[in-house]
Parts: structure tokens; C-alpha cells; sequence
């Protein structure tokens, strides 16, 4: 079988003779770049080499034998990771103050324009997708998180990012037409934020604290709905929704099913400092690439779909067989899949939709039984495309409350307050 040291050319010999040091709460691979000298150690972009990351998987396989070392590290590198996210303590639970509006009736589907508070003053929107017709019985969720995208400098660039594009609508749709209660987000100066925070304040690293705590509260407000199924809960994204749905269901155990799309790899941590600008990735005494951070969903079900043109072209033969091992500590093996897609490039495409919409209607029961993924991505064409327009919570009929805080900085402040 073809492994990731046949593609890459690294002699096997050279990796065994790695020395395997630290306790199960501790394991740090050995062959890391350096500590930084001073302040938190960030792993941005490519921090390793593609050698160096297979060589970190090896050296786990072999350190992690047993179920119980695995969960005395998971445990340490969950609250690592919390804390290199600036979300230790978990912020106090404010009222969402949710804001439902504009139910657009389409085939097979509903949407809204919704809206909540992830911290006082600071608004989270998103769009809400429905069934039109419920099939009875509780509803399983679906968290729709997005990657990045071109920066808005004309009104047709909202068509191409986030929540408003063709392809996120479409995903979202679908969905909600597989009988699932589905809502998409978007990113911090991404949408509607932008006219909030501004878009330049995404590339800050606090905006690695934000998202992560709206997607906390974002599955507040769904499981706050009606007639919904809290053991049925997903997450997906792509590229830096793919970091998001990762670091979401490593630190929020109510999610229960997890696909990122086109970002998981041993050695890319994700090349924005909403994803590696604070110290999560690794300290003096935690290190989690993002596969491990992956892996921390184990044993519950998760999706790997992967290409050919991004950091992910070695997940056949790399990431996956790693995560296979993990989860075959729980006797799960069969619970984490990869879908690779050699040809294809770094999206959330067609095929991909589909490799998803195959893997949650199987775990969740959803759709008509034999209808493929490829089936679903085809009736996709009688998806109603709508204008970021029609999709925005707030304009000039609905303006942003007056409590609105109206700059990154006091939004963060108001996150911290929360934690003292």
C-alpha cells in the first residue's frame, strides 16, 4: 500500500529512530521547530514541512497504543486549546435576543434572516433554512460555517463570500430539503459584520476568539428551537470554516457529527490569524496540529474531504490513517471517513456537497433512502439563488439596534467582562 513516506521520499528508518518522550497529558513530537523566544508560540500557515507533519503522525501512532493515553491527552489539549483561544473561562451565557424575519417561502424550503447576540452588543447573522414541509418528530441541526473569501470592495463581491454565495445557499438548501434545521453564519468582517466591526478587524487575532464563541452560541440558538433533535447535531465548513468546525467540535460536545471540508493537515495550521494567531496549536507543555485538533472529535462521526491542490493532497495516505488509528482506540474505525478528490481543487464544490450530503443522510437518516449525493447536487438547479439583499438582517427597514457596539475593541471588552 502507498504510504505518505513513498510520496514524500522520506526514509522510514530515519523516521522509527525519532525518540518518543513526555507524559499522555504532555506528548509533544519530537523535531519541532523551536519555542519562540519570547511571547506565544503562533504556527501560521505551513509551520512544518510536509515531512516534518507525516513524521508527527508517526511518531502519535506509536506513542498513542491505547484508548486511555488518547483521553488523558485529549483532555489536557482541549483545555490548551480553550485557553490558547482566549476562552478560559468559557464566557457567561447572555440572552441571545434572537431576531427572526422575512420567512421566503421556496421548493421544498424556507429561509430567514436571523440574527443573535453572541455577547452584548455584538451581532451574529445568519440565514435559517427549514423544511417546508416537516417530516414529524425532532429535527436534527446543522451548523453551515464558511471559508474566507475575496475582500468587498464593489456590491457584486457579496455574491462571492460567505453566507451569500451560490454554493453555500445551495448546501444550505439541500439540507433543509433532507429535513434538517440548517443555519449558516458568517465570519468576523465578513457580511454584515463588515458594516458593524469594519472587515479589516478579521485578520486580527482575537477574531479566532470570536468565531469560536459565536459558533458556541450559534448552536445555542439552534437548540433553542422548536422541535429539534439535540443527538443529531453537525457542523461543516471549508478551508477556514473547515478550522472552525474542527476547534467547534473539539471544545463543544453537543456536536455530534463533523465534516471539514479541504482544511485538515499535519503540517498547514491555517493561514490566517483568525485560525493561528493565538496559541492553540502548541505551547511548552501542548501540541495539537489540526489533526489531532480533528481527532478530538473521536469517537464521533467525521467527515475528511480532501483534494489535490492544497494542503490536504496527502490526506489519502497521511491524515486519515492516523485518525483511523485514533478511532480505532474506541472501536470506531468505521465512524471517520475520507473522501479524496485528487483532481479537484480547494472549494466546497459540487462533489464535496455531495461527499457530505451521502455522509450526514447515512448518520442521521436523512432524505430518501437510495438517493445518492450526486442525485441531491443535481437538483440543486432548482435552488432559488437569493441576493445578499434579501438575505441581510438588518437595512434600511430594519436597522441594527442602537445597543449595537460598534468597534472590535468594545466587542472584545465585552467578551471579557463576561469572564470575570
Amino acid at each position: 500500500m502507498l504510504t505518505v513516506f513513498d510520496v514524500l521520499r522520506i526514509p522510514l528508518l530515519l523516521v522509527l529512530a525519532m525518540p518518543v518522550f513526555a507524559s499522555p497529558e504532555t506528548w509533544i513530537p519530537s523535531g519541532l521547530p523551536p519555542l519562540a523566544a519570547e511571547g506565544p508560540t503562533l504556527c501560521p500557515g505551513p509551520y512544518l514541512t510536509p515531512e516534518q507533519g507525516a513524521a508527527t503522525l508517526e511518531e502519535g501512532r506509536r506513542y498513542f497504543q491505547d484508548r486511555g493515553t488518547w483521553v488523558r491527552y485529549a483532555s489536557h489539549a482541549r483545555d490548551q486549546i480553550q485557553a490558547g483561544a482566549g476562552l478560559k473561562p468559557f464566557p457567561r451565557r447572555t440572552p441571545l435576543n434572537a431576531i427572526r424575519r422575512q420567512k421566503r417561502l421556496h421548493d421544498g424550503y424556507t429561509v430567514e434572516n436571523v440574527a443573535f447576540e453572541s455577547v452584548p452588543g455584538y451581532f451574529v447573522c445568519g440565514n435559517l433554512y427549514l423544511p417546508r414541509v416537516p417530516t414529524g418528530g425532532n429535527l436534527p441541526v446543522v451548523l453551515s460555517l464558511h471559508g474566507h473569501g475575496k475582500p468587498i470592495a464593489s456590491e457584486d463581491d457579496y455574491a462571492r463570500q460567505g453566507r451569500f454565495t451560490p454554493w453555500m445557499q445551495a448546501r444550505c438548501a439541500t439540507l433543509a430539503r433532507l429535513g434538517a434545521v440548517v443555519l449558516s453564519i458568517e465570519m468576523v468582517g465578513y457580511g454584515e459584520s463588515i458594516d458593524q466591526v469594519t472587515q479589516e478587524v478579521h485578520k486580527r487575532p482575537f477574531t479566532l476568539t470570536l468565531q469560536t464563541w459565536n459558533a458556541v452560541r450559534a448552536l445555542d440558538f439552534l437548540l433553542s428551537l422548536d422541535g429539534v433533535d439535540r443527538s443529531r447535531v453537525a457542523v461543516s465548513g471549508e478551508s477556514g470554516g473547515g478550522t472552525q468546525t474542527i476547534l467547534l467540535t473539539a471544545l463543544d460536545a453537543r456536536v455530534t457529527l463533523s465534516a471539514p471540508v479541504v482544511m485538515v493537515s499535519s503540517y498547514f495550521f491555517g493561514g490566517c490569524p483568525c485560525e493561528s494567531g493565538l496559541p492553540i496549536h502548541r505551547n511548552e507543555n501542548h501540541y495539537a496540529s489540526n489533526v489531532f485538533i480533528a481527532g478530538l472529535a473521536s469517537p464521533r462521526p467525521l467527515l475528511l474531504v480532501s483534494d489535490g491542490d492544497d494542503w490536504t493532497k496527502f490526506t489519502a495516505v497521511s491524515e486519515y490513517p492516523f485518525l483511523r488509528h485514533v478511532y480505532g482506540l474506541f472501536g470506531a474505525r468505521d465512524q471517520v471517513e475520507n473522501v479524496h478528490l485528487p483532481a479537484e481543487k480547494h472549494d466546497y464544490g459540487p462533489s464535496k456537497r455531495a461527499a457530505f450530503y451521502d455522509f450526514v443522510s447515512r448518520h442521521f437518516g436523512l432524505g430518501v433512502a437510495g438517493k445518492s449525493g450526486d442525485a441531491l447536487v443535481r437538483e440543486e438547479a432548482t435552488i432559488a439563488i437569493e441576493t445578499h439583499r434579501q438575505m441581510r438582517v438588518f437595512d434600511g427597514d430594519h436597522p441594527r439596534p442602537t445597543r449595537a457596539l460598534m468597534s472590535i475593541v468594545d466587542v472584545e471588552k465585552a467578551l471579557r467582562s463576561l469572564q470575570q
